[in-house]
């Protein structure tokens, strides 16, 4: 099969010559420039689909990560992403099993994912979602997840990874970020190479140029050959006439707006599009629009569509607005529109935005070029918000030059007016590399802090939270949190709400507790207050009782709402994560021998797929468990059966059934240790002089690799709050081990067996280190610095490493029971 063939089987069409030039071109970081309507998307996953699925291109990475502006362009580049797979034989819908040579799709906004992505990073995968989960997680801070998979994302988003940025012009504060990102990955290094396609109808080279970044070492930009322009498809989508004329009321006359609105319609067939730039006003017009229409019993209820939905709501809302594109009907929206939205309105009236703002929003206007009396209404807004007074003014300009020569805004004509200077997408905040590096250890500091990366990955004024309601027992009066085992919130439960005074005062003045999953203690906690105001975290899930209302499925959230909000129904998988625990149940007893054996397999088989080569790896699966032999963990397992018949057989344990685990809150074995990490065990051992199997230049490569692989242990070693100190005072103690334990002797599987030895935390001092076994020896954090300073090594191969052994771990735990 050749490439047009290729291209047509998934969607119909043969493709343009630029789309075809894309998918035999080098794969290297480059631009696309083509207007809008006329198939990037489809340009760029069938360049990746072609090459490294079809042709099995080992150049072309085999992530392609696809980055968004706007949540509500996800649902809809996923399913159309999903359909082309369908028509091709590659769709690949499993979740928890290997690919079989097929792609995963999946979508990365939030919550809880059960698809499971990231245990599968040998397999081909396509990546959806908003800049903002994309790029949090590319900064090992990922938004809507459990920190302790921070990691993870961290490292399979840096490494062997095609990202693609739709509609560059909308990214604000998030486009210099990529740029630093790809700079950061070439100067640090990579375990696989990465690549970066920034993509729009208006884009421009400068807009790339950062500290760390030239625009010059980018590959040829992309744009329409001539062979395109000259076809009847192009012409007539290139030439689609819109005329532009100014609305007679500004969007602060609501009513008078809205009756216009109306009036200039009442004659007119097809879809009215009306396109406003904040939330509130979409809220406000929609809701005068169904007053007046009440007067007329035969219209059609409008469309209110934007960014604060939960996902189910936001795709039915978006279905709606597509399903009515020929249909007589109203519907209001905010910039979500603007971009990756293939739809057509016969009308538009859209509030003055920046010029590429506009550019975007005409394109939604007469979009297949069959129209003949399309008309673009523009109106003024009643502040620059969310944008700025210069931006606004430019645009104003340029459209009465555009009115001046015929009123005419087809793409054709478009395309001949340059971008404005200050189009250039802000980048008051850019990420430094001292900043990047600083991200790669994601333990909190000691008030308990994480980095706020809020500023690198959107607009300041645009930061915002998730929100999701729920109902349980003692939820109504809101007096008792949710009991243990309460499902982690999932993705389609989830509303982006902004932080904004409504916002504030809305949750402060509410009669109910606004509570957050406490990751240390494993609870859901109430949010402190300042000033009579919740403190709120850019990027977090919050919880609500479902009675405090806020949210309606036909509007979206609206602090206005009083009624309950009908909860989504949830499964009972998928708990949150807490700093104590971790996914040890499995359907029978385990060794640690059986356990690591698993481990070993499937590393091996990732290691292969992956065409990896790192020595380390294979010593860190055999020694990771190793600490699951101090008696800390086994007092984890409820005694009467773990002398049981079942189990006798598999000491010392590594995995043992559900329902043999004890209450994550039971402190009565004497053994037990608040916040014990076995794998900081593990880790002190393989440092141990006495462990002499484990050659020298790897030994702090192996006891990283192992300390991480729950995402847990990172570069220092310190206690917790509350954790229980040993009663002797003058004994170090971290993460539930104290100096002096004993680790015995264990069979490690494959004929390796570990050594008895005593643990010695002086390693988690400042400096080296001033007794045996440790004398002389650097500390636990000088070791890790090192090897994340390393030009051979670096936090970004460390990262995927790291993600390897976990993956690894987990698919054996999940795969083996």
């Amino acid at each position: 099969m050749d490439y047009p063939n290729f291209f047509k089987t998934s969607t119909g069409q043969h493709p343009y010559a630029y789309q075809q030039t894309l998918a035999q071109a080098q794969c290297t970081s480059r631009l696309i420039s083509i207007p809008t309507g006329l198939g990037k998307t489809a340009a760029v996953i069938h360049a990746w689909l072609w090459n490294r699925v079809h042709l099995g291109h080992a150049e072309f990475p085999r992530r392609l990560v696809y980055c968004l502006p706007m949540r509500t362009l996800v649902e809809q580049t996923h399913s159309v992403a999903g359909d082309w797979l369908k028509k091709l034989g590659v769709h690949w819908d499993d979740g928890r099993t290997t690919h079989s040579n097929k792609v995963g799709l999946h979508m990365l906004m939030g919550g809880e994912d059960a698809a499971g992505w990231d245990l599968y990073p040998e397999e081909n995968a396509i990546l959806i979602g908003t800049q903002d989960m994309l790029l949090s997680r590319a900064l090992n801070r990922g938004y809507g997840m459990s920190r302790f998979r921070w990691p993870m994302h961290y490292g399979l988003l840096n490494n062997d990874c095609l990202w693609v940025f739709d509609e560059v012009q909308l990214m604000g504060a998030g486009l210099p970020t990529t740029a630093q990102l790809a700079a950061f990955r070439d100067s640090f290094g990579t375990a696989k190479p990465c690549h970066s396609w920034w993509m729009s109808a208006t884009n421009d080279p400068a807009w790339l140029a950062t500290v760390d970044f030239k625009p010059s070492s980018l590959g040829t930009t992309i744009e329409l050959e001539d062979t395109d322009k000259k076809s009847d498809r192009v012409i007539r989508l290139r030439e689609a006439r819109k005329v532009l004329k100014r609305s007679k009321h500004t969007s602060a006359e609501v009513k008078k707006l809205c009756a216009e609105i109306l009036l200039e319609i009442r004659n007119q067939s097809g879809l009215t599009l009306v396109v406003v730039n904040t939330v509130k006003k979409a809220r406000e017009l929609h809701a005068e629009i169904t007053k007046q229409q009440l007067s007329t019993p035969t219209s059609v209820a409008p469309i209110l569509l934007h960014s604060q939905f939960r996902s189910s709501d936001r795709a039915k809302q978006l279905s709606q607005l597509i399903a009515s594109e020929n249909q007589n009907r109203i519907a209001i929206s905010t910039q979500i529109v603007e971009a990756g939205v293939d739809l057509s309105a016969a009308t538009l009236f859209t509030e003055i935005a920046p010029w590429s703002s506009l550019v975007q929003r005409f394109g939604r206007c007469n979009r297949r070029g069959t129209e003949k009396d399309a008309r673009i209404f523009l109106i003024t807004p009643e502040k620059p918000i969310p944008y700025n007074e210069v931006q606004l003014k430019e645009a104003n300009r340029l459209i009465d030059e555009l009115v001046a020569n015929g009123a005419n805004a087809s793409p054709c004509n478009l395309a001949n007016i340059p971008m404005p200077e200050c189009e250039k997408p802000a980048s008051k905040h850019v990420i430094r590399r001292r900043d990047f590096l600083d991200l790669f250890d994601t333990t909190p500091d000691l008030a308990g802090q994480d980095i706020d990366i809020d500023r690198w990955v959107r607009e300041i004024e645009n930061t915002g939270i998730s929100l999701f309601w729920r109902a349980w027992e003692g939820s109504e009066k809101d007096q008792t949190p949710p009991t243990e085992g309460f499902p982690a919130p999932q993705r389609n439960e989830l509303c982006p709400a902004p932080i904004t005074k409504e916002t504030m005062e809305w949750l402060a003045k509410g009669k109910f507790k606004l509570r957050r999953w406490n990751h240390l203690e494993g609870f859901w906690e109430t949010v402190s207050k300042e000033f009579g105001k919740y403190v709120l975290i850019p990027g977090q899930i919050y919880l609500l009782p479902s009675h405090v209302g806020g949210y309606s499925p036909e509007t979206g959230f609206d602090p206005q709402i009083t009624k309950p909000v009908e909860p989504i129904a949830v499964g009972a998988s998928g708990n949150n994560e807490s700093n104590d625990g971790d996914t040890l149940s499995a359907a029978t007893w385990q060794s640690i021998a059986e356990h690591t054996n698993h481990v070993f397999q499937e590393l091996t088989d990732i290691l292969g797929k992956t065409g990896t080569f790192q020595p380390a790896l294979p010593l860190a699966a055999r020694w990771h468990d190793l600490g699951k032999t101090h008696p800390a963990f086994a007092a984890k397992i409820k005694p009467e059966l773990q002398a049981s018949p079942a189990a006798s057989s598999h000491k010392p344990f590594a995995k043992a059934p559900k329902d043999a685990w004890r209450n994550a809150r039971d402190k009565s074995d004497p053994n037990y240790r608040s916040y014990f990490r076995h794998e900081l065990a593990s880790a002190l051992a393989i440092i141990h002089p006495e462990v002499d199997s484990i050659p020298d230049d790897l030994r702090n490569l192996v006891a990283w690799l192992i300390a991480a692989h729950h995402g847990k242990v990172r570069l220092s070693i310190r206690s917790l709050p509350d954790e229980i100190p040993p009663q002797d005072v003058a004994k170090r103690f971290a993460r539930g081990v104290w100096d002096g334990d004993m680790l015995d002797a264990v069979d490690l599987g494959d004929g390796v067996v570990s050594p008895a030895l005593t643990l010695s935390l002086e390693p988690m001092e400042i400096g080296l280190c001033q007794y045996p076994p440790f004398e002389n020896q650097p500390s636990w954090a000088e070791r890790m610095l090192k090897l994340r300073d390393s030009n051979d090594l670096g936090p970004l191969r460390l990262a995927f490493w790291e993600t390897l052994l976990r993956a690894a771990d987990q698919r054996a735990s999940a795969n083996n029971p």
